[in-house]
């Protein structure tokens, strides 16, 4: 044998015949192989691998325990020597792998897995495991997991119920076959994702629409964010719907604030009178709804949320487009599944039924049963034009049970300006429509005003419409 042929000296090369890189990839490679050695010691009910012929080349500690032999000395046997009923080299054999296969050794049905290891297509080895010492334990994790199964449903069952809408489709009251329609609109709404434009006066029901769309969807399990564009400062529209990071301004939480998009993650978010929301603003929106994605004000992360919009309002957004104050692509975005709610005016077959769903509810509420309608006051609910709408409808509800004496509302127990004052009405023959209507709504909000000794705030709230609303309304009709 030549003297650089030694054994030793291969294994163990002279420190001054190599370089300090060497030296450096040699602790590497044999850091690599005690990380191995490690893991494979590690694998917890016993692994073992043998080569393309079936001889066991590695046999760990844990396996040895639980067979009761020493794992060295398994080392060059046969696998069929070792573990009864062994497959291993019938795998190295065919290279098909065996998942979660019974295996009975020492009188227990055990899980092993026996996987093909390939180079360049061919079997070099096989590698064992034990998963479950005994298939009773499988049994006993599919017991655990059903019973998590169960939980999760059970939680999933009481998060609904926090997190869920007060509304559904079961709520929306009426007989005509524009609700009808509506209803069967809002549940094919609520199988897509796209976005969904609710189109209607006040007081009409269009956040109840909103929460029922959410309701009937996928996503009710998730928020529903509402966001009242109405009612939000110009200067503080941005943080509130993208949210701030600390310091982002003077008064800004030292911890910051996630917006109302960050919230509705997975859920739905509600832009209510979207007329009303900034121009600056809404090509800010517009590249949110397009992307998804967006920075919180003074922040430099971008986040995402799948979330899906539903937007209401009461004005004419395609008037608003012509005259410049809306985004033409915006509302094109927005428009992309319109529900237009009819005012109760024009399904006055809702009136009574919306009157009589709400009065069961008020009454329960209040203690108060047997409530009847008298025809006296059916008559003048059908009569009446309800400019506020079902808002106005529960209002003068909630007006007369506050009065209300025996368990029967007739005439008299109306709010008096529901009562036609013939003389109020247009004079001319065949006048239009319109005018009637205008004249209607002016003598109702007179009538209201005078009711509530010229308070704005009561007046709007017997009216059920919105106090700014009352004001414009006031203005329109140059009411005093």
């Amino acid at each position: 044998m030549k003297k650089n042929d030694h054994p030793s000296l291969k294994t163990h090369p002279p420190k001054d015949n190599l370089s300090t890189i060497d030296i450096r990839e040699v602790d590497k490679l044999r850091q690599r192989l005690e990380m191995y050695e490690l893991i494979f010691e590690s694998i917890h009910y016993g692994g073992l691998v043998t080569d393309s012929k079936g001889y066991v080349t590695h046999f760990n500690k844990p396996y040895g325990l639980f067979l009761n032999l020493d794992p060295q000395a398994q080392i060059g046997k046969h696998c069929t020597e070792v573990i009864e009923n062994s497959r291993m080299h019938i795998v190295a054999k065919s290279g098909k792998p065996d998942f979660s296969d019974s295996q009975r050794i020492k009188g227990q049905n055990m899980v092993v897995h026996r996987i093909p290891i390939k180079k360049d297509g061919k079997v070099i080895a096989v590698f064992g495991q034990v998963l479950f010492k005994d298939v009773r334990d499988v049994s006993k994790l599919a017991k655990e997991l059903s019973l998590l199964e169960s939980k999760v449903k059970l939680y999933e069952a009481e998060l609904l119920a926090l997190r869920s809408t007060r509304y559904t489709l079961d709520s929306i009251v009426g007989v005509s076959d524009s609700i009808a329609s509506l209803k069967a609109q809002a549940l094919k709404a609520a199988a897509s994702h796209f976005p969904v434009l609710i189109s209607g006066e006040s007081g009409t029901g269009k956040e109840l629409f909103a929460q029922a769309i959410h309701q009937a969807g996928p996503r009710k399990i998730y928020p529903f964010v509402r966001i009242n564009c109405a009612t939000i400062p110009k200067d503080l529209f941005e943080s509130e719907l993208f949210g701030y990071e600390k310091g982002a301004f003077t008064g800004a939480k030292l911890e910051g604030k996630p917006g109302k998009f960050e919230l509705a993650h997975q859920g739905t978010i509600f832009l209510d009178e979207i007329g009303e929301l900034p121009i600056s603003m809404q090509p800010k929106l517009l590249r949110v709804l397009e992307e998804k994605e967006f920075e919180r004000v003074g922040g430099t992360q971008v986040i995402r949320s799948n979330f899906r919009l539903i937007a209401a309002t009461n004005q004419d957004l395609d008037a608003m487009v012509r005259d410049g104050r809306f985004r033409k692509d915006l509302f094109y975005r927005l428009n992309v599944f319109p529900v237009t709610i009819p005012p109760l005016r024009e399904r006055r077959e809702d009136i009574i039924p919306v009157f009589m769903h709400l009065l069961q509810k008020l009454s329960e509420e209040a203690a108060l049963f047997d409530i009847r309608l008298d025809s006296s006051a059916h008559k003048i609910l059908m009569e009446h034009g309800w400019p506020g709408n079902i808002r106005e409808l529960s209002n003068t509800l909630e007006w007369t049970l506050s009065s209300l004496e025996g368990n029967c509302i007739r005439d008299r127990d109306l709010p008096f300006y529901l009562k036609p004052r013939l003389e109020m009405l247009p004079t001319e023959k065949n006048s239009p429509m319109r005018e009637i209507h205008a004249h209607a709504e002016a003598r109702a909000i007179r009538q209201a005003i005078e009711e509530a000794g010229h308070n704005k705030a009561r007046a709007a709230r017997i009216l059920g419409i919105h106090r700014t609303h009352l004001y414009k309304k006031i203005k329109k009709y140059g009411l005093v």
